[in-house]
């Protein structure tokens, strides 16, 4: 048995989410899974192989080197995986938007059932998983030969990025699919750091009331702690926050060493997507708010008393 993970990567450097999957797959190779390769499909991706062979338990790397793969399309990706996917018994990406683009067209393709979004590792055949907007944990066990599996990666630490001592080989590129074809995209450029990877979050909800609200109330407290800046849904269905601001089971998951929730009632949607953080503050005026049950400490106040004042107290 041998590990496949399809690396996340932008042609320059390996996303961050791709060491947890690694960690994931450490574990399966530990339970006797065998080897941990990794695929890097790209586009003069040389650079990010040679990355790639640095991460610590990678046994060998996989270079698809091809304009085609420049974009990450998900189908000539996907089909890459297929022209491969007969050396190995599992097929890890990280349960990110890449991640989770592309895994489920390979489980169909290849008429298995894709685990999704795991959270823990019990044997080379059996895997952890939220379920009921996390408010329970499933046990899966899979009886398919080879599986294909996503892993959530704020639930295994990231491996080392260096240490490794990996090969890398190259492999003869599929060609193009052609049923796609990439457009445009429109990057965010963040002063502050990435949500999904930040140390400290601090969120806004619905309780900040307007736009203007969430644009002056939170910077200053999230520039003071070198935050990045969350929302729940209610926050970006108003229209308060962007979208890819969002955190909970329809936004992005998080576990920072800090989350702020700042006006955020609690909902199990939001619940699920930062309730593994490790300290969790929770400011709102509503001492029933079901944020507090889950709150290692919890403030019932005015947000627009409560906030400034730590700001000042932070400057001192």
């Amino acid at each position: 048995m041998t590990i496949l993970i399809i690396a996340e990567h932008d042609n320059q450097t390996i996303r961050s989410a791709t060491l947890s999957a690694v960690a994931a797959a450490a574990q399966l190779s530990n339970a006797g899974a065998g080897d941990i390769h990794v695929l890097i499909a790209g586009s003069d991706a040389a650079r990010v192989a040679d990355e790639a062979a640095k991460i610590a338990g990678v046994g060998n790397v996989l270079l698809a080197d091809a304009t085609h793969f420049s974009d990450g399309l998900a189908e000539n990706i996907a089909a890459q995986v297929l022209a491969i996917a007969h050396d190995y018994s599992h097929v890890l990406a990280a349960a990110t938007a890449y991640g989770k683009n592309i895994a489920p067209r390979i489980a169909a393709l290849l008429d298995v059932a894709q685990i999704s979004d795991i959270t823990a590792v019990e044997a080379v055949d059996t895997f952890q998983r939220p379920i009921y907007a996390g408010n329970a944990i499933a046990t899966v066990k899979s009886g398919d030969k080879l599986k294909v599996i996503t892993v959530r990666s704020t639930s295994f630490e990231p491996v080392a990025a260096v240490g490794g001592t990996a090969s890398v080989s190259s492999l003869v590129p599929v060609a193009d699919c052609g049923v796609s074809r990439f457009v445009s995209r429109d990057l965010t450029k963040l002063e502050r750091p990435e949500l999904t990877a930040a140390q400290i979050v601090v969120s806004g909800g619905r309780g900040l009331g307007s736009v203007e609200n969430y644009t002056n109330v939170l910077p200053p407290l999230a520039d003071r702690l070198g935050a990045a800046l969350g929302a729940s849904r209610a926050a970006v269905d108003a229209g308060y926050a962007p979208n890819d601001s969002q955190v909970g089971q329809t936004g992005k998951i998080v576990a920072p060493q800090l989350y702020m929730a700042i006006g955020i009632s609690g909902a199990i949607q939001h619940l699920a997507g930062m309730k593994d953080s490790k300290v969790i503050v929770a400011i709102n005026k509503d001492l029933e708010a079901p944020i507090f049950s889950i709150a290692d400490y919890g403030l019932v106040g005015d947000l627009f008393d409560v906030v400034p004042e730590l700001v000042r107290e932070l400057a001192e």
